[in-house]
Parts: C-alpha cells; structure tokens; sequence
C-alpha cells in the first residue's frame, strides 16, 4: 500500500464485539444515572382526591415557630432564608403523605393514563420567601409535591375549594375551625408522644363515628339525656340513616380508589384500608352506624366498637397513618400509644367558641 492511501476498513477480529458492549452498557448506566428522574404529570384538580398540608403539619418547625412568636416575622424570614439549604425534619403528617405517594405508584401501574389519584398541596401562610427551603426540604425527601399555595400571611382558607380539597391537615386549630365552617373536611394534626412504625406499602386511616364521619346527632342525646336514653334512641333509629358528618366525603373518596383495585381482583391485596374506631357498643348501638355507612354505599375493611373503652391500644395495634376524633381525650389517648392523631373540631363535644376571640399572633403554617 502507497504512503498516503486509505486504509481498507478492516472486521473486527474475534471477540471484539463482545468486549466493547460492556463498556457501552456501563456509559449507558452512568448518563442514565445523571439524568433527572421523571415525575408523573400532576393530575387536574378536579379529578383528583385532594389533599391540602400546612407546612407546619408536613414538616417540625418548632424553632421557626419559636422564632415567629418571640422575634417577629423579619427575624423569622432572615432565619429561613439563612437555612433555606437545610432540610426540615419530617412533622406529623410526613408518612401519611409517604403512604399517599405509595397507594399512587400502584395506581398509575395499573390505569397510566388514570388522574384518579391523590394530589397534595402545600398550603402555607408563610411569605414566599421561606418557599425555596420548602421547596429545597419536599426535593431532599423526594416527595411528589408541585402545587403550593404561599399566602403572606392572610389565611389561606379561601383558596382551599379552588384546589377541590378534599381534606385539609394543619397544626393550626383556629385554621382547621375555618375550613369546617366553609364546609371542607379538616383536622389538626398532632406529632405522637413517641415513634411508631408504620405501614411503607398500605395507607391505614382510622375514624371515630359520631361528629366525624356522622353528624354528632347520637352525642346530642348523650349530652342531654344520659346513656340509657341514647340507647333507646339508637334502637329506635336503627334503620334511619345518621346525616353525613365533615369527613363522610373523605372516607368516600378512599372507597372510590380502592374499588379502583378491587375492579383488578385486588382486593386482598389493596394498599388502601380504612377502619371504624367507635366508643359505641356493638349490640346496642352499633347496627345503626353500620347501617348507616351501608345506605351510603361505603363501608370500612375493620369495624371496632370499643363500648367507652380507651381507643389508643387498639390503636397501636392498627398502626394507622392518622386517626381521626371529635374529642380530645381520645386523640392524646391515641398519641400516648404513638399514633398520629387528628382532632376533628366538630359537633356538640368542641369547647363553646368564643365570640371575641383573644388577640393573638398568627402562627406561620
């Protein structure tokens, strides 16, 4: 061959092929590694189950919280602001919204195209300011949250129906009162006295009846008459349907997206179960609860009447995301045990409001 002339392309020699192709899948791997994971498209508010978390409920902000009270909202944002790059620690409400992502996953395997999924919403009053540390802290622990609404400090309450909230979480009891006035499930959300495992693959969610899931009708009868008279009326009653309290929607929505499993032969299997934790007596007042659930078209996986004994061992031995109660005797009986409790402010058994409430500094959500 002369100085200068192309070379003829030569075949690979034997065993070459198969020398370069795990090179080629480690290069693969690697730039895979690098490029940013894909999240789901966020689904249309409307056809989706909504839920609205304050921040104070997603995450602890104690020392925020102690700044804001004692120092003012300044010293608040200028120490967000200087810790923007730390993430929060995880509040009371963090594995609900862990197991909300986990009943999703499932979802989307088995109806991609499907926007009948949970939806969560970061709703603060906090300034806009203080939303990249959020926003830095929801990216550290690869939660799926891309609606925020940052208020400024007005309530963000008014905004609640335009997301479709179908229930609303916040460490703010005077907020969660304002919700339930406006018609929209909600409860404040309280951290346990001590830490409990919980469930990284099924969503438990455990109610009170009366004034949670019913209106607080039969408590009303207790509260004037006495137990004997609330026994007569319940059996009298029996086949009368109680009216619809501020979380029946809730329990409604769960029921449309396990049946979204069941319709798969998965109903053994479904990541979605729901439980009834009632102070009522099986025998003299239970069949109108579960009658009454029945008439709706809905039911719970587990119905426990507990007849006036305390709710939290039991509790714990559930394990449940969130319990939802009326009373708060039964909510610190359920943290004592560890388990993350909701007060419902609803119906005969909540403190008389006041009609001019005492002047106090807003907390920041």
């Amino acid at each position: 061959m002369e100085p200068g002339e192309p070379q003829e392309p030569r075949e690979p020699g034997p065993g070459a092929e198969t020398a370069a192709a795990p090179l080629w899948e480690d290069a693969k791997t690697f730039y895979d590694s690098l490029a940013p994971k894909k999240k789901p498209k966020s689904p249309k508010p409307q056809n989706a189950v909504t839920i609205a978390v304050s921040s104070r409920a997603l995450f602890r902000m104690d020392e925020e919280q102690r700044i804001y009270t004692e120092q003012g909202v300044e010293e608040y944002v200028r120490y967000q602001l200087e810790h923007e790059n730390e993430p929060f620690s995880p509040g009371p409400a963090f594995p609900f919204v862990k197991a909300l992502e986990a009943v999703n996953r499932r979802l989307r395997e088995l109806y991609p195209e499907s926007e009948d999924v949970f939806d969560i919403v970061l709703v603060t009053n906090n300034h806009a300011q203080v939303g990249v540390r959020l926003i830095n802290s929801i990216n550290h622990y690869d939660l799926f949250i891309e609606r925020f609404c940052m208020t400024g400090g007005n309530s963000p309450i008014c905004y609640l129906k335009a997301y479709h909230t179908n229930l609303y979480l916040s460490a703010d009891a005077e907020k969660v009162r304002e919700a339930i006035d406006e018609g929209i499930a909600a409860a404040t959300i309280f951290s346990p006295s001590r830490d409990v495992a919980v469930s990284q693959s099924q969503l438990r969610v455990a109610f009170d009846g009366d004034a949670v899931l019913f209106s607080d009708e039969s408590e009303r009868i207790v509260k004037a008459h006495g137990l004997d008279r609330f026994f007569e009326h319940e059996k009298a009653h029996e086949n009368k349907p109680l009216a619809q309290g501020p979380l029946k929607g809730f329990l409604e929505a769960l029921g449309r997206l396990q049946k979204k499993f069941y319709s798969k032969g998965l109903r053994l299997e479904c990541p979605i179960r729901t439980y009834l934790v009632t102070a009522r007596s099986a025998a003299s007042s239970g069949a109108r609860a579960l009658k009454t659930l029945r008439s709706w078209g809905l039911e719970t996986d587990e119905a426990l009447f507990l007849a006036g004994a305390p709710k939290g061992p039991l509790l714990e031995k559930i394990r449940p995301h969130i319990f939802f109660d009326d009373q708060m005797f039964h909510v610190a009986g359920a943290q004592e045990m560890g388990t993350v409790a909701a007060h419902v402010p609803y119906g005969v058994a909540q403190t008389p409001r006041r009609t001019a409430p005492a002047k106090q500094a807003p907390s920041a959500q």
